[in-house]
């Protein structure tokens, strides 16, 4: 049975790809496409959301069309803000990088030329980031129906890694320069602190909105963050340099720059390790999601139940129910009432849901 299945799958999948005219992925062929293996594009037009059918003593209910988008929560014209956002962001910091770079070798200053390389790995990250959201916006396709959008996640991880990188360099630097400070001209280090301060400030405005609800974004955000927060210890440091010529301060706030952010890498990296590993999204709680689940009217128990994150703010759930009926269009019904559920309760528009009755279960 299960052979001959797997044989009729194909069989679709190799009708929809080849079409009565040997049709290319493209038009009305790969829309069909899209139907048979669930990669319809995120965002079209919503579609009777019951799909059931009998075989064996159980229906097979899969819900596609807008609920992707719903969970995505990033329509592409949101896409292309974000990414304008982020272009904007890294013109400015390669600009006040290469600023930095300069005015930290004329001043002498450790805390400069730190932040110099910080906005070096940060202006990688940012190109890393806005590479991610081109590929999250490629369609999906037979190997990979989900699309791209994991690219997002892994370059969170990336520059996670990389601000940890950065950090280690500014307190390995740090510590050098304690152990052997240098002249530091003040004028020349206040001025290029300033002008960075003033550019991060603006990188911040433009990531902070969108920042909440992308964890590329973020990323490149506590980037521009932990940039600004380096330009405010260069200029910290240069005024107590500037009124006590205590030199050692410019290593010294190097040293609390990096433990900052560090302390904001370990998060990012921790979340977009979760996602990786797909772990249940932090902000539901699966034992509930299971008892709303189990007290549908119809339902028996619920088991073989997973909850992940494919993107930012885009969630799916997989789960077998048992039914206390062999009814199709009653199935249906609680289908239906399942989606309902989970969708307005917990933002779960994304389900896959076998039925199953006591005797398929051997119950």
């Amino acid at each position: 049975m299960a052979r001959e299945h797997g044989r009729r799958t194909g069989a679709r999948l190799y009708d929809s790809i080849a079409g009565a005219e040997g049709k290319s992925l493209a038009g009305a062929g790969s829309s069909v496409l899209a139907s048979a293996i669930g990669c319809a594009p995120w965002g079209g037009e919503a579609e009777d959301p019951v799909a059931t059918r009998r075989e064996t003593g159980h229906s097979h209910g899969h819900f596609h069309g807008t609920d992707a988008a719903t969970a995505s929560r990033m329509p592409p014209r949101e896409r292309a803000k974000e990414k304008r956002s982020l272009l904007w962001t890294l013109a400015v910091t390669a600009s006040i990088m290469i600023l930095e770079a300069v005015g930290g070798w004329l001043s002498g200053s450790l805390a400069l030329q730190a932040d110099a390389g910080h906005m070096l790995a940060d202006s990688s990250s940012l190109l890393l980031s806005v590479l991610a959201i081109s590929f999250a916006s490629r369609p999906a396709d037979l190997r990979r129906t989900y699309g791209f959008y994991r690219a997002e996640i892994l370059a969170a991880l990336v520059n996670g890694a990389a601000l940890v990188v950065v950090a280690a360099l500014i307190f390995w630097e740090g510590i050098q320069r304690l152990r052997s400070p240098e002249e530091i001209r003040v004028g020349t280090m206040l001025g290029v602190a300033a002008i960075g301060l003033v550019a991060n400030v603006v990188g911040i405005l433009l990531l902070r909105e969108r920042s909440r609800g992308s964890l590329n974004v973020r990323g490149a955000y506590l980037h521009v963050v932990g940039d600004a927060l380096s330009s405010v210890g260069v200029v910290v440091a240069g005024l107590i340099i500037w009124a006590t010529g205590w030199v050692y301060a410019d290593a010294i706030v190097s040293l609390a720059i990096a433990v900052v952010i560090v302390w904001g890498a370990v998060r990012l990296i921790r979340e977009a390790t979760d996602v990786l590993l797909e772990a249940v999204p932090a902000h539901l709680d699966l034992a509930e999601v299971l008892h709303a689940m189990e007290n549908t009217e119809g339902v028996t128990r619920v088991h073989d139940l997973h909850v992940w994150t494919i993107s930012s703010g885009m969630y799916a759930l997989s789960a077998h129910v048992v039914v206390d009926s062999c009814d199709l269009p009653r199935n249906d019904e609680i289908l239906r009432d399942l989606r309902e559920t989970l969708s307005s309760r917990f933002g779960l528009d994304h389900v896959t849901l076998q039925i199953e009755t006591p005797a398929y279960c051997g119950e």
